[in-house]
């Protein structure tokens, strides 16, 4: 039967979604009945029964461990913002498909007819049991900072908000290039980060744990810092790690005179006249979508390397780099939970693949490079053992 035609019929995105882009499939054959009393009654039985007795067996006979939950409110949607999680769907839908090309793991949108933290956290612990990892998606701040850390002290398995953390793993390894290719070194690296909501309380994180210590992160009131009156205990935090180590106040075109890096996961525009202060070989990483901070025409007037969020200029900050190599490298070793240095060692692989072919266009491997998931994989299994938070 022809499928009925629809209000946008003949537009290719729309017509891509018709009907989702998913579907379950069955790994095993059912041509007769021999085939449904083993997969089924009475068969299925004894694999239950065996769990039972042992939940262990749960990683063995089951797709548990290779699954895992992608979890949204439908609060903070790509740009769009709050459109519930009915609109969250096709995005869900999205991530899912991603984990599944690009690092062989399953997985499951899940789109919550709530926003409540407390009622968030209890639906995800009681839908533990049916995944391998948790990957929270499109959870506004700072709700998303809370229910990250409670439901990684409650659980067992990965739980991995990738807004923050996906956005600042793939960061970090395009500007350890950027720093190569203009001969920084990162101990002495001015950074300026543009938002300090879920990606750049990670960024900042993450930067910190690789070495760079001279950092400022602003906001829409300008740099974060503890002489500020109006911050939330996740701000006064970022603060205290950041601009407070270097007395670093003021407004964001304050931070940006004499600033070797801009990071931007904020929206809105960074004036032309405010880039133009940056030192010398800047290198501006304008991650915003569709929309960058500063538009790479003019970013490229005063910087040496530039990157975008985009997939039509060069240096793409794209997530699909991490997340699916990230959660498979964790699966191989049943690890517990995602580690700070299983970050890093995922972003130092990236990093890594570009080697000799750096240039001012290529500081970060393109999401179809083949090689991309292996060597995140390695390195977060890896990783994951030296933590102690691998299981095999």
């Amino acid at each position: 039967m022809d499928p009925e035609p629809h209000p946008h019929a003949g537009d290719p995105v729309f017509d891509l979604h018709l009907g989702g882009k998913m579907e379950t499939v069955s790994t095993v054959e059912l041509t007769g009945r021999d085939e449904l009393s083993l997969a089924y009654t009475p068969g299925v039985a004894r694999v239950c029964e065996a769990i039972a007795a042992d939940p262990g067996m749960t990683q063995h006979y089951t797709w548990v461990p290779n699954v895992v939950a992608v979890v949204t409110d439908g609060t903070a949607v790509l740009g769009l913002g709050d459109i519930g999680p009915a609109a969250a769907m096709p995005v869900m839908e999205g991530k899912a498909v991603l984990f599944k090309q690009f690092g062989g793991v399953d997985a499951v949108p899940i789109c919550l007819a709530t926003t409540d933290v407390e009622e968030i956290i209890e639906t995800v612990e009681r839908l533990a049991p049916s995944f391998g990892g948790i990957n929270l998606e499109d959870i506004s701040a700072p709700r998303c900072f809370e229910i990250e850390e409670r439901l990684k002290a409650s659980l067992d398995i990965p739980v991995f908000h990738d807004d923050q953390h996906g956005t600042a793993v793939v960061a970090l390894a395009a500007l350890v290039n950027a720093l190569r290719l203009t001969g920084r070194d990162p101990g002495e690296t001015r950074v300026v980060i543009s938002g300090a909501g879920a990606a750049g309380v990670a960024i900042a994180k993450i930067l910190i744990g690789a070495g760079i210590v001279d950092i400022a992160v602003t906001d829409r009131r300008g740099v974060v810092s503890s002489d500020r009156t109006d911050l939330t205990p996740v701000k006064k935090e970022l603060a205290e790690l950041t601009a407070d180590r270097t007395g670093r106040t003021g407004t964001l075109a304050e931070a940006m005179d004499g600033a070797d890096v801009y990071l931007g996961v904020s929206g809105g525009t960074v004036p032309e006249e405010i880039v133009a202060t940056m030192a010398p070989d800047a290198i501006i990483f304008a991650m915003a979508n569709p929309t960058p901070e500063v538009h790479p025409d003019v970013a490229h007037k005063y910087a040496r390397v530039v990157a975008t969020g985009r997939s039509d200029f060069p240096n793409q900050i794209n997530n699909v780099l991490a997340f699916p190599g990230i959660f498979r490298g964790a699966f191989d070793v049943h690890a517990t939970a995602i580690t700070e240095n299983m970050k890093l060692a995922a972003a130092t692989a990236l990093a890594d693949l570009v080697g000799d072919d750096l240039s001012e266009d290529l500081v970060i491997p393109s999401p179809f490079d083949p090689r991309v998931p292996g060597a995140v994989r390695e390195a977060v299994a890896a990783a994951a053992r030296r933590d102690g938070v691998a299981r095999r």
